[in-house]
């Protein structure tokens, strides 16, 4: 009896140590993999690179120095890729991507590469208020309840003009809003069942404290004004008249191709077997990105969906429709820059108008992470806007030193 108890116990040792050994393994060769991570673009020089329309000539000379500033930043922040668009004077100069939209497919980046813009899809959908406010059917001191009864009455009011100015008390990032990256919603109100009956954080107006769920609460206001669903009113009034082709937003109905592989799928040791083995092979084929697609998302270090020589993943951002004009837009720098220079040129909105509701600059975040910078600058009137899809990508700086080369440039010309 005691040598089967022995003889159980030793076997049930040494599973558990193959079994531990194994994990070792894996784990090992990630972390391997990560530290010794070669350069994406090891002589930047020599890195991809599409440029559509020509730059034009009186800027040649900013835009040789702009895009040393992009390839230098794609080694020193070993970046998969990056898009800028600059605009002058009302016009779109230069659009131009470097390095690749998606590492497998060695795709490059292009001017047309669609990017998750994040947070900033806030400033689009700010322009799709101002449109209301200016034909009275929205007013920024009303209490939300006016146009979202189905947000229910807190001990304090709470108004639009609070919600757009994140003083309003309503959610915030501190990981409390992580059930909506799994939900699915056709219509902003759909997401407030998450989030609706949740006590204030503060008195509204007392306290600052950035809230995505504000700005659902701000996409449900324009829906219920417009009389129209939220998207199509962004498509039918801020889009379509600005010629922002390339803009929209997560679909409710269709898979996030990110998703791929997220949770519900592979395990992490299929899935390391998959692309370590089995898609190199030509096993498993390769899923194949449309260009209509807005690009992969990564993160460096351990993930999911390992890209071992590069030490990065895919982050998996799951469906983003519920957050709606909060941050569920993709789109491209041009046409940011398009956007902007039709704002500050009263192709849309009056300028007291403007000025109520813009700012100089945002930065747009997915998760926590940047991932995109857009910056004016009114007194010469530069706008530029930078994209990534990658998380450490610093894009605002980026942002700051393309447009100081085409300021400077601009001054000399003059």
């Amino acid at each position: 009896m005691s040598k089967n108890r022995n003889r159980r116990n030793t076997w049930a040792a040494l599973v558990a140590l193959g079994v531990g050994g194994l994990i070792v393994a894996i784990v090992g060769l990630t972390l391997y993999a990560n530290t010794t991570a070669a350069p994406l673009h090891p002589e930047p020089q020599s890195a991809p690179s599409v440029t559509r329309p020509d730059p034009s000539p009186q800027w040649s000379e900013a835009v040789d120095r702009a895009r040393q500033i992009m390839r230098a930043s794609l080694a020193e922040q070993n970046l998969p890729g990056l898009s800028v668009a600059v605009g002058v004077g009302g016009d779109l100069v230069w659009a131009e991507g470097f390095g690749w939209a998606d590492i497998k497919g060695r795709v490059p980046v292009t001017p047309d590469t669609r990017f998750r813009i994040g947070t900033a899809s806030t400033v689009l959908t700010s322009a799709a208020v101002g449109v209301l406010l200016e034909t009275g059917r929205l007013q920024l001191d009303e209490e939300i309840q006016t146009y979202v009864p189905q947000f229910p009455k807190k001990p304090s009011p709470v108004t639009l003009r609070q919600l757009m100015g994140h003083v309003c008390g309503v959610g915030t990032d501190g990981g409390n809003e992580e059930p909506l990256f799994g939900q699915r919603c056709e219509r902003p109100v759909e997401a407030l069942k998450h989030f609706a009956d949740d006590p204030l954080l503060f008195e509204p107006g007392t306290q600052y404290r950035h809230s995505k769920y504000g700005w659902i609460l701000v996409s449900a206001a324009v829906e219920a004004a417009a009389d129209q669903p939220f998207l199509t009113f962004m498509r039918e009034q801020i889009f379509r008249p600005l010629g922002m082709a390339a803009t929209g937003a997560e679909s409710a109905r269709e898979e996030n191709p990110d998703d791929v592989g997220g949770p519900g799928e592979d395990a992490p040791p299929l899935r390391l077997i998959r692309e370590v083995i089995l898609e190199p092979l030509g096993i498993v084929a390769r899923r194949t990105r449309p260009p209509t697609e807005p690009a992969p998302f990564y993160t460096q270090g351990l993930g999911p969906d390992p890209v071992f020589r590069h030490g990065l993943h895919v982050r998996h951002p799951r469906n983003l429709s519920c957050y709606a004009g909060s941050m569920a837009f993709f789109s491209t720098p041009s046409d940011l820059v398009r956007f902007d220079l039709a704002i500050n040129g009263g192709r849309l909105l009056q300028p007291a108008t403007v000025q109520l509701l813009q700012t100089s600059g945002h930065d747009g975040e997915l998760r926590g992470h940047r991932v995109m910078s857009m910056l004016t600058l009114r007194e010469s009137g530069i706008v530029v806007a930078v994209t990534s899809n990658i998380s450490n990508a610093d894009t605002s700086a980026l942002a700051r030193e393309v447009a100081e080369a085409f300021s400077e440039h601009g001054a000399r010309i003059q």
